[in-house]
């Protein structure tokens, strides 16, 4: 069964001049993808210039199609026909990768220092995080690509191909996999279809096709079969007679030669010619520069020991193991199992709850640090649909019989064209027509000629009640197409012509007779000044005015002012024709008399009004990215509460790049009429100015802007190649899972920004401690055993930080890593934490001289493990950003975490294990002094903390 998309069954929306990029025109004319070939073919390039006849020729095929044995040699000589396909990673070389990641690099390093060392115990707890790391990254990436593997549905699966048995048999149609097709190959398009391949027309009626995957246009673009292209007409970006694999048919039919298949279709070339290297994100620029400056300190420390220790006490290689073990006391040796436990519990829960995939990790983190969110209008913003906004007369004032015209157009030509499906425009203007009560029944419908995308007109022939001998011509199109074939103007048009009195006037006029339009009861000649066949204006209103010159000139103006405020205008005409039993054709489109116009406006997503406050309120800027007329997407943004500025298009941009495009676009909301390489180039100025940036976008001319974001979105309905480049892949194109993800983003970054605060001011008051006490005492402030121990006793509480919740505020930032910022916090803290334990250094001294076991290493070491292990405590307690109960405590994991390391602290220097640790019981005093020094310190440590919260808000 052959796939189809019911949304993309729109016909071509036809709009005035003044809004260039609809009706008939590409407002993405010129964009090509990075690297696209304009049609190669496997083995066969179309060259400007040649008729079809000649191109089949060079194919070796022919309108009857290839047959079987051509089509298997083909088959064999070129391969199926499918785009270089996405490999998945396999989860060992997930893991692999993972060991990339800078802290578990640093982990390794040393851990096999440790190894070298002899310190085995280290080592082997080193080595044991950095596989429990792996395991949990690799993991949860490998689970979010499964997932992404029931997303490949977004394919034609059949064509309609027409192929011969032998050289003598006709030609039979049927169904194949698109995989089979090969270059030479006839096939057939009808609404709805995936064009499966490049291809050259041969046959079109009222082709039009959505390439919106490829160049982001809006609107259905009209296509043709043209004999004999103009020279250079096949290396245009969009050639009228050449279609591309990656769009649908929105109407009409076609039968197209197959020119390029595979690796040599535009969107194969589109899809390998973006750089496939990522830049680097957010996340890695904030992790690789947290962990170049631990680096620089672990690689300073043991040198620092070992020094200090040969000069003032004459100690040599033997505080090796101490300066190493000093140096992992630095390290914050859980980073990368947090990291990964934290994101990866986020990333399942935003995929259970709101289908959300996250297939990179570290994207989560990304999502969160957010400040710029860049997208399209169309899906977003908007729904795929247009609404009636209102109906015009000649004069610019409401009229709803206007509606009711056009209601008649659509319906009748709908039904006597038998066109399989209403495109949407039409869809719109019968759904407002029921909502006003107009019926188009009232009319009987005589005959109809669908749309035209060469003309941009479709006509219905209707004969109205009591109007015996006349059929009246309902003409629905394009502003200027419609204003082109008029004379006559109705200036109240639409009220008066949908009075349908059985004796209004409108019979035909007779030849070179002048006198007023006829009323009720007037009979023989209805006068006007006409000529022989033209219609007198229909309708009991009155009489209609002669269109001239400046008369269209003022109409095509008020059209113009009117899609400059973001509508999209059609234009309805009328005229009366003798009845005749014959069809009607384009000699009888002409000498209208003009109706009115029926504006258009993008009908808005249900969401998108709620969810750009609820990114406003989070401080994430919105820029609309778009190809449309830049009044459509400035009324869009209007529509919905968000200011759209100053409204920019690419062209006003020039060749502006780095800071001056950022700072133009900064100052803007919208960019119209941007092309592929605007959006990557807009999207890539905005990171280098500092900004992290996001974009959604769901085709292939969006693929160079999603490489060159910080994050790339998609959504599940994006095309194949979208879908690979993007990190994040929503359930659906809206705003709203956006929100949810950016909240889910902020939520494990704010988990993550308190552990690395908190770990890193406690490591580094606890290695200027022992630093400090290495050059006072005589005897090595803490042994390795006991530096490890105490290290996995911190470590473990902290793993409660991966299921905390963060405060409410910290939803409303962007979370950004910034080490500068980090190395402030750590530097400001950690020297209150060594002060602390100097403070304990003192207690220590005045507790112990008064036992007798007064310099006992034992007893000291004790001490300092117990105070150490308080001091971290209060400090996961007072430092943390959480979310707290209306009664102020602490949510549960971490005030568990916080009251077991309490008690280990205290309790395992009396325990058995003491005297293997080499940790004798204080004594008695010990502890009465240790807890006024604790007092202190944390009221020191909250009147810090609440100072550093004044500063930053």
């Amino acid at each position: 069964m052959r796939r189809r998309r019911r949304q993309s069954s729109v016909t071509l929306v036809p709009e005035t001049t003044a809004a260039p990029g609809t009706a008939g025109t590409s407002p993405n004319a010129g964009t090509v993808p990075a690297g696209a070939a304009p049609c190669p073919g496997r083995g066969a390039v179309e060259p400007a210039g040649l008729t079809a006849l000649q191109l089949m020729r060079r194919l070796d095929s022919g309108p009857r199609g290839l047959t079987e044995r051509q089509a298997e040699e083909r088959l064999v000589r070129d391969g199926e026909n499918v785009v270089p396909a996405w490999r998945p990673v396999s989860w060992p070389r997930r893991f692999l990768a993972s060991l990339r990641d800078p802290f578990t690099t640093v982990l390794l390093c040393l851990g096999l220092v440790s190894a070298g060392i002899a310190s085995w115990g280290t080592a082997c707890v080193i080595m044991a995080l950095v596989v429990v790391s792996c395991v949990l990254r690799s993991g949860g990436e490998h689970q979010a690509s499964r997932s992404m593997a029931a997303l490949w549905e977004l394919v034609a699966s059949t064509a309609s191909v027409q192929r011969r048995a032998d050289d003598q048999a006709p030609p039979l149609v049927r169904e194949l996999p698109v995989d089979q097709l090969v270059v030479g190959d006839v096939i057939r398009l009808g609404p709805g279809d995936l064009v499966p391949a490049d291809v050259r027309l041969l046959r079109a009626s009222g082709l039009t096709v959505h390439q919106s995957a490829l160049t982001g246009e809006s609107v259905p673009v009209p296509k043709d079969a043209v004999d004999a292209p103009a020279e250079g007409g096949a290396e245009l970006p969009e050639p009228e007679h050449l279609c591309f694999q990656g769009s649908s048919v929105a109407s009409g039919s076609g039968t197209a030669l197959v020119v390029a298949t595979g690796a040599d279709t535009r969107f194969a070339a589109a899809y390998g010619g973006p750089a496939r290297r990522r830049t680097e994100t957010a996340f890695d620029r904030s992790v690789h520069g947290i962990a170049w400056t631990l680096i620089r300190f672990m690689l300073l420390t043991p040198p620092l020991v070992l020094m200090a220790n040969a000069a003032l006490r004459g100690r040599g290689l033997e505080t090796l193991p101490f300066a190493i073990a000093v140096a992992v006391g630095l390290t914050p040796e859980m980073l990368p199992v947090i990291v990964t436990a934290t994101l990866a519990r986020g990333a399942a829960a935003l995929a259970r709850t709101s289908g959300v995939i996250v297939k990179r990790l570290p994207a989560l983190h990304d999502l969160g640090a957010i400040d710029v969110l860049c997208l399209d209008k169309t899906g977003t913003l908007t729904q795929d649909r247009p609404v009636v906004e209102r109906s015009l007369d000649g004069r610019g004032g409401d009229d709803p019989g206007v509606l009711r015209w056009a209601a008649v157009n659509s319906f009748w030509t709908l039904e006597l064209a038998e066109l399989p499906a209403p495109d949407t425009l039409d869809e719109a203007i019968l759904d407002a027509a029921g909502e006003a009560g107009a019926d188009p029944l009232a009319h009987d419908g005589i005959a109809a000629l669908p749309f035209d995308p060469a003309h941009r007109l479709a006509t219905a022939v209707v004969r109205r009640p009591g109007r015996h001998g006349v059929h009246t011509l309902v003409v629905k199109g394009a502003v200027e197409d419609v204003l082109g074939r008029c004379t006559r103007l109705v200036a109240s048009g639409g009220s008066a012509a949908g009075d349908d009195h059985p004796n209004a006037a409108g019979t035909t006029g007779t030849a070179g007779t002048t006198g007023t339009a006829g009323r009720a009861g007037t009979t023989g000649t209805a006068g006007r000044a006409g000529t022989a066949g033209d219609a007198a204006a229909p309708g009991s209103g009155p009489a209609p005015l002669p269109l001239d010159d400046e008369e269209r000139d003022r109409l095509l103006g008020l059209a113009a002012k009117e899609a400059a405020g973001g509508l999209r205008l059609l234009a309805v005409a009328l005229a009366d024709r003798p009845a005749r039993p014959g069809g009607y054709g384009e000699p009888d489109l002409h000498a209208l008399t003009f109706v009115g116009f029926v504006a258009l406006r993008d009908a808005l997503a249900p969401s998108a009004g709620e969810a750009l406050d609820e990114l406003a309120r989070r401080g994430v800027a919105v820029k609309v990215l778009t190809g449309d007329h830049p009044g459509t997407a400035a009324r869009a943004c209007r529509d919905l509460g968000l200011e759209p500025g100053g409204v920019l298009t690419a062209d006003q941009l020039g060749a502006l790049s780095g800071p001056p495009l950022a700072e133009a676009v900064g100052r803007a909301t919208v960019v119209a009429r941007c092309t592929a390489q605007d959006k990557a180039r807009i999207v890539t100025a905005l990171r280098e100015s500092g900004r992290t940036t996001g974009f959604l976008g769901d085709g292939v001319n969006d693929l160079p802007a999603l490489r060159a974001a910080d994050v790339g979105i998609c959504p599940r309905g994006a095309v194949t190649v979208a879908r690979e480049g993007a990190d994040v892949v929503l359930a659906q194109k809206d705003l709203t899972a956006i929100d949810r993800a950016i909240a889910a983003g902020r939520t494990g970054s704010s988990t993550l920004a308190g552990y690395l605060r908190i770990t890193l001011s406690s490591n580094l008051g606890n290695v200027i401690a022992m630093l400090a006490a290495g050059l006072l005492l005589p005897f090595l402030p803490m042994l390795p055993a006991q530096v490890l121990v105490q290290n996995l006793c911190f470590d473990a509480a902290q793993l409660a930080f991966a299921f905390d919740r963060p405060a409410d505020a910290a939803l409303h930032r962007p979370a950004v890593l910034r080490p500068r910022t980090f190395l402030r916090y750590i530097t400001a803290f950690g020297l209150l934490n060594a002060a602390a334990d100097l403070a304990t250094f003192a207690v220590l001294a005045l507790a112990v001289h008064t036992t007798a076991g007064r310099g006992d290493p034992a007893v000291f070491h004790a001490g300092w493990f117990t105070e150490n292990l308080l001091t971290q405590a209060m400090v996961m307690l007072l430092l943390r950003s959480g979310h707290r109960t209306a009664a102020g405590r602490a949510a549960g994991p971490v005030h568990l975490a916080v009251a077991a390391l309490a008690v280990i602290g205290v309790l395992l220097p009396l325990s058995p294990l003491g005297p293997p640790l080499d940790m004798a019981a204080p004594p008695p005093l010990y502890y009465a002094l240790l807890a006024a020094v604790l007092t202190l310190y944390g009221v020191a440590l909250a009147a810090a903390k609440r100072r550093y919260t004044d500063r930053r808000s």
